[in-house]
């Protein structure tokens, strides 16, 4: 890039090329600079991290005596081909390349903001008609970002009102790799003041009660010399790093007396040192990570002890109560820390004791008393353990909520450095790390990866494992294939031959990275079937990945079933955040075959495509297409155009063929199409409506069906409420099933009208649930149980007993990462006698 400075005259200066950023403030509330033009160019910029209501990088190039502005939602990437969305803001005084402080909460843009980067920066060409005609490449030379860019204006859509931009990094010596930490989410820190954001916000605070804080320390000092009369303790110096315990692999818990049994979380095991409030969090390999988890540091230094060393697991929790490797790997990404909680499930040093020789009962319940002093604000979490009760029941329970899986623990055992039969882990899927070994291009996109090809050591030779093809975020297939193609190499030496199918258009690369996936199974020639990719391991180097599961090993699901039906483009991305590609959808719904052709099959359904993924044009389809395949059935219900209907598992793949990701079907058969076999009401809660509520209500339905003699069953919509079936023999008509259904809803609303409502009308829904019955009506749908929903994260529609509704499933707990485990671990269908139950509509 030529990098030349525009030697084109600069406009003269006009002070109301600032008016905008000085009517949008209140200058005696907030103390940011006043809205003055600077002199001439000296081609400076400046990027300010800045945590309002949502975290996001503010880029500002000065040009012509002000800075041009844009908001950056995840930060400058340094990967070649990883596009950011900018968007342009209004022009801010140059005392913003410096600038650093809190804007107070209420006003424009609160928030704490720090000066992340600063540098010079140079255009190729004249800036002014780079940004006048949207096309702009420019580099930077700053502390921390270095290379050019490409900055290209999107055309702006209806509705609107700032420029939106794409700027992504070009190729060049400061160019990173799909394997490198990016600076956005490794450096928090002010390159002026050495603050981070929550340094500006506690000094706006009021400090803590540090003599109360002391004397919870003189308290927990008190008991420290308690700790050296455990039996196994010993008096030493606080140790660098401890090697960290692992697990065994079983297929299920140990049974018997004498272990305790945690919740499996699905993070990055991490041991927290504390010495003289000074802390650091160390990887299972011994890598410092402090900086990567600054909120997770700052919460331990307040725990009432003076040195420690602590093992654990660092999570993000999601909305929906799991926590996902795959979430924790995109907030690293962000720079976002709102969802990460540290759960600590041992205590190996303890205020100049070494613990390690305790019995683990005893290490975890001294570290049960010091995490009592904790407040519950902070992000730290003792993993609790059940010690009581059958361990094969616990392990179904945790797989059916969803969850990862068990780690089963001898109470009895010391801490024990490496692999031990002593730590039993369990899990609900099957997963490992494997090493990338090769990549095969998308077919969809240049740039992107459409699978990865996976290895594993065995002593030092190499094993071909197979493909994943799943899993890939829209970014991560773009970061991917940028790093991958720079470690290109020829095709490596394995220690049992490879079929020449397995070797078809795969790029080989240098065993560097290391991948988490998590998959269904061995086929009969051993390679992995159904990989998901789920993150890299920076933690884990390459020659320690061994099997961990054997080969003989098969499929948890259950019987297989296959279709005829082909896919077109497989790494098709339909989920773009969360990584589900149209062959990821098929096997999921290939998988769980058995649970929802009964709820979908005979019906005439309306279905939402997403040709695009979620979030791109998606539509409702209810007639038959041109070229639809042979398994979509036409149906007649006397329109101009004939709807459709499937019959078998083929019909549903050719729905996922046709990018199809909800599927609402009739509340009637095919063979009885004025006549209902069910009635339906939808839980649909307005804002501020807590989720208990939600389940009170369904509840309530389920009660007031009682008195008419009506067993109904409750599901998960995937969205934000819930369903509450019922089944009836298909002899009333439309008009009568949805009289029946608005009189209980409008009973509700009469009953409690400040929880419950019976009208659509939504400025009346905040803080009521609406009780839709509008769902009964020829024509009207409801999303079938175990389809999928075209929303973020991938979740889906999920029957639930009565009794787990008590458990704190929210509506979008299911979805296609952790469905099918839950399904593999029932022993009964939830809607066990749903489709035998004959009861009839009652007249009143």
């Amino acid at each position: 890039m030529p990098a030349q400075r525009s030697a084109a005259k600069t406009p003269k200066k006009s002070t109301g090329r600032l008016a905008t950023y000085r009517a949008k403030r209140d200058f005696s509330k907030t103390p940011e600079p006043p809205a003055k033009i600077g002199p001439r160019n000296e081609w400076r910029f400046a990027v300010q991290r800045h945590e309002a209501r949502r975290l996001h990088f503010d880029l500002r190039l000065e040009l012509d005596g002000v800075l041009k502005s844009w908001a950056v939602a995840k930060g400058i990437s340094m990967v070649p081909g990883v596009k950011r969305l900018a968007v342009e803001t209004e022009d801010h005084p140059l005392d913003y390349l410096t600038w650093e402080g809190v804007i107070p909460k209420g006003e424009y843009g609160g928030g704490t903001m720090i000066v992340w980067d600063r540098g010079t920066w140079l255009a190729d060409g004249d800036p002014r008609e780079g940004l006048k005609n949207g096309k702009l490449i420019f580099a930077l030379n700053g502390e921390r970002l270095k290379g050019h860019w490409h900055f290209v204006r999107m055309k702006r859509r209806p509705g609107e009102r700032q420029e939106q931009w794409l700027l992504f990094k070009g190729e060049d010596d400061y160019s990173l790799g799909a394997g490198d930490l990016e600076p956005a989410a490794t450096e928090l820190t002010s390159v002026i003041s050495g603050l981070t954001n929550e340094d500006l916000a506690e000094r706006q605070q009021i400090r803590p009660d540090h003599k109360a804080r002391e004397k919870i320390r003189r308290a927990s000092g008190a008991k420290a010399s308690a700790y050296s009369k455990l039996k196994g303790a010993r008096k030493s110096i606080l140790p660098v790093f401890v090697e960290p315990a692992l697990a065994e692999e079983r297929d299920g818990p140990p049974q018997g007396k004498g272990w305790l049994h945690e919740i499996k979380h699905d993070g990055y095991r991490m041991q927290a040192r504390l010495d003289g409030g000074k802390v650091k969090l160390l990887t299972r390999t011994g890598l410092d990570w402090t900086k990567r988890f600054p909120t997770i540091a700052k919460a331990l230094a307040q725990l009432p002890v003076s040195s420690a060393l602590l093992d654990g697991e660092i999570v993000a929790q999601e909305d929906s109560g799991i926590s996902t490797f795959t979430a924790l790997q995109t907030d690293l990404k962000s720079g976002r820390r709102d969802r990460l909680v540290y759960f600590m499930f041992d205590l190996l040093y303890c205020e100049g004791v070494n613990l390690a020789g305790v019995a683990l009962a005893d290490r975890k319940a001294a570290l049960e008393e010091i995490l009592r002093a904790v407040p519950g604000s902070l992000p730290l979490r003792y993993s609790a353990h059940m010690d009581e009760g059958d361990s094969r029941t616990i392990f179904a329970h945790a797989c059916q909520m969803g969850l990862e899986g068990l780690l089963s623990k001898r109470a009895d055992a010391p801490y024990r450095s490496g692999r031990g039969d002593s730590w039993i882990k369990s899990k609900c899927a099957l997963g490992q790390e494997f090493v990338i070994i090769g990549y095969v291009p998308s077919t969809t996109s240049r740039q992107a990866v459409g699978s990865l090809v996976l290895g594993f050591y065995d002593g030092k030779e190499l094993v071909h494992a197979g493909r994943a093809g799943t899993g890939f975020t829209d970014e991560t297939a773009l970061a991917l294939r940028s790093g991958l193609a720079t470690i290109e190499t020829e095709q490596p030496k394995f220690k049992r031959p490879v079929d020449k199918q397995s070797l078809q258009n795969v790029r080989w690369v240098e065993p560097r990275l290391v991948a988490d996936i998590q998959f269904r199974g061995w086929s009969p020639d051993k390679l992995l079937r159904q990989a998901a990719f789920k993150g890299l391991r920076e933690d884990k180097a390459p020659k320690d990945v061994k099997l961990e599961i054997p080969q003989e090993q098969t499929n948890r699901g259950g019987k297989t079933v296959t279709s005829d039906v082909k896919l077109t483009h497989p790494d098709r991305i339909l989920w773009p955040e969360d990584g589900i590609t149209k062959q990821g959808l098929a096997e999921f719904y290939t998988d769980i075959a058995e649970w929802i052709l009964p709820h979908i099959t005979g019906r005439v359904l309306s279905l939402v495509r997403c040709p695009g993924g979620v979030g791109k044009s998606c539509f409702y389809a209810k007639h038959i297409w041109d070229g639809a395949d042979k398994s979509l059935l036409p149906v007649d219900i006397g329109e101009a155009e004939p709807m459709l209907a499937i019959r078998d598992l083929d019909g549903l793949i050719a729905l996922v063929q046709a990018n199809v990701l909800e599927i609402h079907p009739w509340g009637s058969r095919v063979e009885t199409l004025e006549k209902p076999d069910r009635i339906i009401f939808d839980l649909d809660p307005g804002e501020d409506v807590a989720w208990e509520e939600v389940i009170e209500g369904a509840f309530e339905v389920r009660e007031r069906l009682k008195k008419l003699r009506l067993e109904s069953f409750v599901k998960t919509t995937g969205g934000k409420g819930l369903h509450v079936v019922a089944p009836i023999s298909p002899a009333a008509d439309w008009d009568r099933a949805k009289d029946f259904t608005r009189k209980l809803a409008e009973a509700m609303a009469t009953d409690t009208p400040r929880k419950y409502l019976a009208v659509m009308t939504k400025a009346r829904r905040k803080g009521r649930i609406f009780v839709d019955y509008l769902r009964n009506g020829r024509g009207a749908t409801a999303v079938a149980a175990y389809s999928t929903r075209a929303r973020k994260g991938a979740a889906v529609s999920v029957p639930l007993t009565w009794s787990e509704l008590e458990t704190g499933i929210r509506a979008n707990h299911f979805s296609i990462d952790n469905l099918r485990q839950r399904l593999s671990h029932r022993r009964r269908d939830a809607w066990a006698g749903f489709f035998e139950l004959k009861q009839k509509l009652p007249k009143a």
